[in-house]
């Protein structure tokens, strides 16, 4: 099973590659983050940044302050590794091990665990992150692909 959902990862980020992204489009996915969180009543923080800089931020009713920091987490492991938080999460399981400091990192500073997704430009690569924090970690994984699939059509 692990194999098969690493495998289904890797394809999600692969579809989900755009053409550009800028602050206007961070508003956008931003908006439709929200939109379908508040719909559903989901307590979650919703965080999008295009290098440093924190573009879209919102915190639901039901969230607390330590989505904020799962965020932090959850972005370093997208800025270091290239891939989404989940993915890094069920590759590093799949081989027994977790992000630690044989890895070169803080595992107090780093979190795999679903809800951070890479913002990569074809022909460029990452250039930031989208990331949902709140739900058990497959749900804010899923929470972000549904939301990049609908601001891509």
């Amino acid at each position: 099973m692990s194999d098969d959902l690493i495998a289904e990862l890797q394809a999600q980020e692969a579809e989900l590659e755009l053409t550009r992204f800028d602050n206007t489009d961070a508003w956008r996915l931003g908006s439709l983050l929200v939109e379908l969180a508040t719909r559903r009543s989901l307590p979650v923080a919703v965080d999008i940044r295009r290098g440093t800089q924190q573009l879209f931020h919102a915190a639901l009713p039901g969230s607390v302050a330590d989505n904020d920091r799962w965020i932090e987490r959850k972005v370093r492991v997208v800025e270091r590794f290239g891939v989404s938080s989940y993915l890094m999460g069920r590759r590093l399981a799949a081989k027994g091990q977790e992000l630690d400091a044989g890895m070169g990192v803080d595992p107090a500073q780093y979190a795999t665990h679903g809800g951070a997704f890479p913002i990569r430009i074809r022909d460029v690569g990452v250039v930031g992150v989208v990331t949902v924090s709140g739900l058990p970690q497959a749900d804010d994984h899923a929470l972000v692909v549904e939301a990049l699939r609908a601001f891509r059509s």
